[in-house]
């Protein structure tokens, strides 16, 4: 075998889970003016629930991206609040001229375009509260409002793992198909774990380490993410996400 032939094979093994995504119907081609973007009913009302509320969510991207992709956004309500405030990126704004963020009021769980949200983080009470200040600090100090881009980034990952790194104790682990969440604000190539619980490196979000608690070890390479994660006895798998035995939500309270 000669001394090339890793590079097909390492991107067959690399497109392998994207390949599945694909052929199970994970790319939604549905028209976005017709997609849903109803609530799911996974987060709590606001009316029965006066604690204060920090979600992070992803849903898969629109069409072919998904079946690579996820984005991911923040919600937050402080204590006794009537209404949820959504902290998220898209590319739309951008083409149009405008602003890659977006800070609205609307449901925290609505479907991404026909796709449904799933869950990473729920936090509440006292320790939402204090994340709360936080949040919106991070949000407005992103050094990428009026930028947008697909791969490498930064994108909506970017922007998220930008805010839970300024936000550690909210111990929220991206997936790794949360491509873009490596790629790092200049001038560093070096940062904490989106999660806080450890320590990456990223030359540009095309290639990569990233060691933590939360995370495991992982690997990026062209932004696929792949590794292991001894703590939940999981594997992180591009374009299929993480898959494990003791995957779940992770639910902080007081």
């Amino acid at each position: 075998m000669k001394s090339y032939t890793w590079i097909p094979i390492t991107l067959g093994l690399l497109l392998t889970g994207p390949g599945v995504m694909a052929l199970t119907g994970q790319q939604r081609g549905d028209d976005w003016r017709t997609a849903s973007r109803e609530s799911a009913g996974i987060a709590p009302d606001p009316a029965t629930t006066p604690e204060a509320v920090v979600q992070v969510y992803a849903a898969r991207a629109f069409k072919w991206r998904g079946a690579f992709a996820v984005h991911t956004w923040i919600a937050a309500k402080p204590e006794g609040a009537a209404h949820y405030t959504v902290y998220e990126v898209t590319g739309w704004g951008v083409r149009r001229g405008g602003s890659a963020l977006r800070i609205r009021r609307e449901a925290p769980d609505r479907y991404w375009y026909g796709a449904r949200p799933e869950l990473l983080a729920d936090v509440r009470g006292r320790r939402a509260e204090a994340a709360i200040a936080g949040i919106d600090a991070a949000v407005r100090a992103y050094p990428y409002p009026d930028r947008y881009t697909t791969w490498p980034g930064p994108n909506s990952n970017t922007f998220v793992a930008y805010v839970l790194r300024r936000v550690p104790d909210l111990r929220v682990d991206l997936p790794p198909t949360a491509i873009g969440k490596d790629y790092l604000p200049g001038p560093g190539f070096a940062a904490l774990t989106p999660s806080g619980t450890g320590g990456q490196l990223s030359l540009f979000g095309i290639l990569g380490i990233a060691v933590g608690l939360d995370e495991g070890i992982e690997i990026n390479v062209l932004g696929l993410g792949f590794g292991i994660d001894p703590g939940e006895l999981a594997l992180r798998l591009p374009g299929i996400g993480k898959i494990g035995l003791n995957t779940g939500v992770a639910a902080v309270r007081h």
